[in-house]
């Protein structure tokens, strides 16, 4: 007999952590799965909640052994008036062992329904972003400290009774006990000797027995008199503030609005960029995101702006370059920021525009970068932004790196590419 108790209990707060850690991972194929469908499914505003996912009964069923009955078995059947030994029974109409699925319910035969299992907002995230990172964010220079630590350095005799440290204390006693009190037990040891060989001669009440007496209980006293612990013992733990220092880094956001990208490029222009902003406020300190919208002008807008202005027009994208590199050179000096950008456009570009994004980018901006990513969104063939920008791959390889977009499903797999954690 085989015998299956599905628990349906919620879990308390904090219980079975580790079973929890370990579903997932044994799981992680068909949650990221189930995570990459969510992100397409979603709207902007509620990519970072947490979600439902639903994995197949079969998924997770785990081998079992079972004794089997064994031998030939005869059974009679009671009531049977239709059918004898050995007649051959035809396939009942409909396909199927059961039909088509209509009758009425039956008592036998069990299942187990498909298993919903609830993802936090964290796990969520973790999944989706696990293996990435910002490709070459190394450390130019220290700069921006805001945050401090504070660290041991060494011993005090000053401080609050919660930093006495105790061990350093009682050894430092010790060794003012055995400093200060090391003459007087010489000097026992000398009294006692000659206590012990004046009474070998002289009777106990003898006046120079008495005096070795006196003597040694007053040095007795002394002795006595020295503090286990005194003030000039204490040790406290001296603690210092020093600088932590933090990796800046400012992250471009260039998006395309112009009048051939339609509602649908803009939607997927603008969940890619809410994928970026969320994977960088996630993943690091001190990262500041600039929004720039353009269509024959460029301008620097607030995040919501920038993913609900319904704003449009022509296409000039060497104009959101230009300001790019405006605000670079005027508010991020390369010297003190790692600076990073992403470009969505659907490569229809004015003609005579795309060699100049060509230049500005591989001359200009390129060399202040530490990467650039450029994602086209076209289901069609490439365009002539796309074309000039090919120029740059190789002169700029591990620097510049450019995919399409079709549709919401490429999306995730693009952005793991464009970032992630290189060795």
């Amino acid at each position: 007999m085989t015998v299956r108790i599905v628990d349906r209990r919620n879990d308390s707060k904090n219980k079975s952590s580790v079973n929890r850690s370990r579903f997932i991972r044994r799981f992680k194929g068909q949650i990221r799965k189930a995570v990459s469908d969510a992100i397409n499914k979603r709207g902007l505003k509620d990519l970072d909640e947490g979600e439902k996912i639903g994995i197949p009964g079969k998924d997770i069923d785990e081998p079992q052994f079972e004794h089997g009955r064994g031998g030939v078995w005869d059974a009679v059947r009671p009531g049977n008036d239709r059918f004898n030994a050995g007649d051959q029974v035809d396939r009942p109409k409909g396909g199927g062992a059961g039909g088509g699925g209509k009758g009425q319910a039956s008592n036998e035969g069990e299942g187990l329904d498909e298993f919903v299992f609830t993802l936090t907002k964290d796990e969520f995230l973790d999944i989706f972003f696990d293996e990435m990172a910002l490709p070459n964010l190394v450390k130019q220079q220290l700069a921006q400290i805001e945050q401090y630590k504070r660290t041991r350095a060494g011993f005090v005799q000053t401080g609050v009774p919660t930093n006495v440290n105790l061990t350093r204390t009682m050894r430092g006693a010790a060794g003012r006990r055995i400093a200060i009190g090391g003459p007087y037990a010489t000097q026992m040891r000398a009294l006692e000797k000659e206590l012990a060989e004046l009474r070998e001669t002289l009777p106990d009440d003898h006046p120079e027995v008495e005096r070795v007496r006196k003597e040694i209980t007053k040095l007795r006293a002394k002795i006595e008199a020295i503090p286990f612990v005194d003030t000039f013992d204490l040790r406290f733990n001296n603690r210092v503030k020093t600088p932590k220092p933090s990796t800046q880094a400012v992250m471009f956001c260039l998006l395309d609005v112009s009048g051939s990208m339609d509602e649908g490029r803009k939607n997927v222009a603008k969940r890619f960029f809410m994928l970026l902003y969320l994977f960088l406020n996630r993943n690091y300190e001190h990262i500041e995101v600039v929004f720039i919208r353009h269509h024959t002008v460029a301008s620097e807008v607030s995040e919501e702006d920038f993913f609900t202005s319904r704003e449009s027009g022509g296409t000039v994208v060497s104009s959101a370059l230009t300001l790019m590199h405006e605000i670079v050179t005027a508010r991020y000096p390369s010297s003190l920021w790692n600076i990073y950008g992403a470009q969505a456009s659907d490569g229809d570009n004015w003609h005579d525009d795309s060699p100049r994004c060509r230049e500005i980018l591989g001359n200009q901006i390129l060399e202040l970068t530490q990467y650039f990513a450029y994602i086209e969104i076209t289901d069609g063939p490439p365009q002539n932004l796309w074309e000039e920008y090919l120029k740059l791959q190789e002169a700029h390889a591990g620097r510049f790196a450019m995919q399409r977009i079709a549709n919401l499903a490429d999306i995730y797999p693009v952005f793991r590419e464009l970032f992630k954690r290189r060795a």
